[in-house]
């Protein structure tokens, strides 16, 4: 990671009010340039971005991240450095400092040592740390892989175990745990190995596929060809083939590695990222990005390739920026560095998932991606909403556009099965997450780290508004943010990817919050597991059933929220604001509500109440009461209380549908409530004989006896009073008997006379 700026960059995709993009990095970056520095390393097993001086290593934490985190420094010896690494625990700095020696340097004693290879046969390539109960580093030479454990006592390296192997270059990543050691004429051959929490597994040998040159000549494959991502759970490799422009893709397996097929790229320089589980692919040479979800069946492009935006950079008129720093005094903190605006800088270094290493300029950048502009860029709003319920990094801002799109598309009054589409997708969305049990449980977010760096909280990055934004949908997103949508859960399981790997029967098992799901699992007859990612726990692995272990940490921290929507949620933010909003005919709504329901039914989704309410409202409305009788009759309508006080204030006009709400209410066992409308309805002695058969002692004897003088009836009201005598003791002594029964003596005296 070194290089130097070139003066003849283009500054493309600075934040421009028509400036159109899907991905976007946010001003200011995080400045990691301090005086003397040899470069920058990046450290992704403790998530640092290291600058070695002549005597001191700078720090900055990366995750999470923020551009005003202040950097730790820790004492080194003088030398050179090839690579530099902090130990997992944090008690080490590792240094390579030639191809032959790596020194180590105990931070709280300043202690050193050195672990040497022999020259004249073999040299260091690299070395990284491990979590890997067998060794706790492990040095990658050209004859192979050399594992190691620290010997306290010793104050040394302990050889643990050799794998002998010719390796021409590595690859390896920290988050998959994984190394591609790459060995040939061309270097498209390769060993893997995995060292995790759970062991030491070895995946079996395979090649790359490198098409020819016109020329027959064999071109080799390069490391930064290479990229180790984890996308939805599952590792994979993604190779750069420039003499086809191609990218092809491997998937792992514990005993296989399958070629899932290629993207074709455009450029001769290419780089990848991997945000919130979308594959970026950097088209360097055109400066523009395009997005894949692998995990839908195509291999199109999520939308049409789009310049990567700079957003924040501060931008000012001439003579105005000119008159304020001759108002300010000329002072420093004005000026903004131009270099800070180049984009696809020949410097760049792409760190996976999710990072930019200006080398050049000592900075470093994260990747977003804009999920709202992705949103108004297609008009699939079902594929739209499936692609933004598996969002989990930016999830509140996913669910508020979900629920912004699907409020949009009733408004529209859009064909009633695209529609009903919608609502399959989020209704088994909500579904998945509850079943797996990740809706109602948080996560913690960054776990605590062993290093002394601090853990410095990121502020919430603005975002602007980008001019190919459908109005209607910000206007909702607006609504639903005002109105509190908050998210309830956090959830670090990750989705069965619905691609197969071609030709194959491999099994395709789900991983939930790092478990394999057991009923896939017992019903899977299957010849390979696939390499997964897992939480940080030690499972035992038995051969040929659970897959392999690699650990996914670092995604699982930023898993804060999901973006699933509820059904009250859908109730709350969806159709009581439609119905606010929509004119004419609410048939079309409620079409809306029964393919709701349907879906609902349809995954046993228990739904919100004042839904149904709410449909009783629209059919009594356009005075569809045969229509309600029978969605209550085939429990269209679930019954509830508030389902049966509906029906009877909805009935004041039709008597069938208020003896619906009376049938549920005696239904639920609501006996209070029931003998309540009955006496208010007039049908007082069938209320008592009710109320004495089911015991309802709560009701006031006075509602009864109020009821039986309205009728003018003395024989009911003599009735009554007689009941309440005999049934309640004391009930002679109280006012009620004795003004009532004086009534009743007066009603007696007018009949006689």
């Amino acid at each position: 990671m070194s290089g130097k700026a070139s003066s003849s960059q283009s500054s493309v995709g600075l934040n421009r009010s028509s400036a159109l993009s899907h991905v976007y990095i946010q001003y200011p970056p995080l400045r990691c340039n301090v005086p003397g520095s040899r470069g920058l390393f990046y450290d992704d097993g403790n998530k640092l971005i290291l600058s070695p001086t002549s005597d001191q290593v700078f720090s900055w934490k990366t995750v999470p991240f923020s551009p005003l985190v202040a950097p730790t420094s820790d004492s080194i010896s003088e030398g050179p450095i090839l690579s530099i690494r902090y130990s997992l625990d944090a008690k080490f700095i590792a240094i390579q400092r030639s191809n032959h020696e790596v020194q180590f340097r105990h931070r709280e004693t300043g202690e050193t040592f050195s672990q040497r290879c022999r020259p004249e046969s073999e040299s260091i390539l690299g070395f990284f740390w491990t979590d890997c109960p067998l060794c706790d580093i492990v040095f990658v030479k050209t004859s192979g892989l050399d594992l190691f454990v620290y010997n306290s006592e010793l104050k040394s390296l302990q050889l643990v175990e050799t794998r002998k192997l010719i390796v021409s270059w590595y690859v390896y990543t920290h988050e998959s745990r994984l190394v591609l050691l790459a060995s040939g004429m061309q270097c498209k051959t390769f060993n893997g190995f995995q060292l995790s929490s759970a062991g030491v597994i070895r995946l079996p040998r395979f090649d790359m596929a490198m098409a020819k040159s016109e020329a027959n000549s064999k071109p080799v494959l390069a490391a930064e060809d290479i990229n180790i991502v984890t996308v939805y759970g599952r590792i994979y490799c993604l190779q750069v083939d420039r003499v086809a422009m191609l990218l092809h893709s491997y998937r792992f397996y514990r005993d296989a590695v399958i070629q899932q097929g290629s993207l074709p790229i455009y450029s001769s320089k290419i780089a990848v990222s991997v945000v919130d589980n979308v594959v970026l692919v950097h088209q360097n040479d055109a400066k523009v990005v395009i997005l894949y979800d692998i995990y839908a069946d195509s291999r199109a492009p999520i939308s049409a390739p789009l310049p990567l935006l700079l957003r924040g950079f501060p931008r000012f008129n001439t003579s105005v920026s000119q008159s304020s720093r001759e108002d300010s005094g000329s002072s420093e903190a004005n000026v903004v560095p131009d270099n800070e605006a180049v984009i696809y800088g020949d410097d760049w270094t792409f760190l996976v998932p999710e990072f930019i290493c200006d080398v050049a300029n000592k900075l470093l950048w994260k990747i977003h991606l804009d999920l709202e502009a992705i949103s108004a860029s297609s008009s699939e709003v079902p594929s739209v909403l499936e692609f933004l319920q598996r969002r989990k990094l930016e999830a509140n801002k996913a669910k508020q556009l979900c629920l912004a799109i699907a409020r949009t598309v009733i408004l529209e009054r859009s064909p009633v099965p695209m529609v009903a589409r919608a609502m399959d997708v989020l209704v088994t969305s909500y579904s998945h997450s509850v079943k797996t049990g990740s809706y109602l449980k948080g996560i913690k977010s960054e776990k605590t780290s062993p290093s002394s760096v601090p853990h410095v909280s990121s502020p919430r990055s603005g975002a602007d508004v980008s001019a190919s934004r459908v109005d209607a949908l910000e206007k909702s997103v607006k609504h639903a943010s005002a109105a509190g949508v908050d998210n309830e859960y956090a959830s670090d399981s990750e989705e069965n990817p619905s691609s197969e790997p071609p030709k194959t029967n491999l099994s395709d098992l789900q991983i939930f919050d790092g478990k394999v799901d057991n009923e896939k699992l017992m019903g899977a007859e299957t010849s390979s597991t696939e390499v997964q990612p897992t939480s940080l726990q030690h499972h035992l692995l038995e051969p040929g059933n659970n897959p392999l272990n690699a650990i996914g940490s670092e995604q699982q921290e930023a898993q804060l929220t999901s973006p699933a929507i509820s059904p009250e949620e859908m109730y709350s933010f969806v159709f009581a604001p439609v119905e606010e909003e929509i004119v004419g005919d609410p048939s079309y709504l409620v079409a809306i509500i029964v393919e709701f329901l349907h879906s609902a039914n349809s995954e046993k989704v228990k739904v919100h109440p004042n839904l149904y309410v709410l449909t009783i409202q629209l059919l009594v409305r356009n005075e569809r009461y045969a229509e309600l009788g029978l969605f209550v009759i085939n429990k269209i309508v679930e019954p509830s209380k508030e389902v049966a006080l509906q029906l009877l204030e909805s009935g004041r006009q039709n008597f069938q549908t208020r003896k619906l709400g009376l049938d549920m209410l005696r239904q639920l066992s609501l006996h209070h409530d029931y003998v309540l409308f009955l006496v208010q309805d007039g049908y007082y002695l069938e209320a008592l004989r009710y109320a004495r058969k089911y015991k309802v002692n709560n009701v006031r004897p006075s509602l009864f006896l109020e009821a039986a003088f309205a009728s003018n009836d003395s024989q009911h009201l003599a009735a009554i009073l007689r009941f309440f005598s005999d049934f309640i003791p004391g009930f002679q002594n109280t006012s009620d008997h004795i003004i009532y029964y004086r009534i009743l003596n007066e009603m007696n005296s007018s009949i006689a006379a």
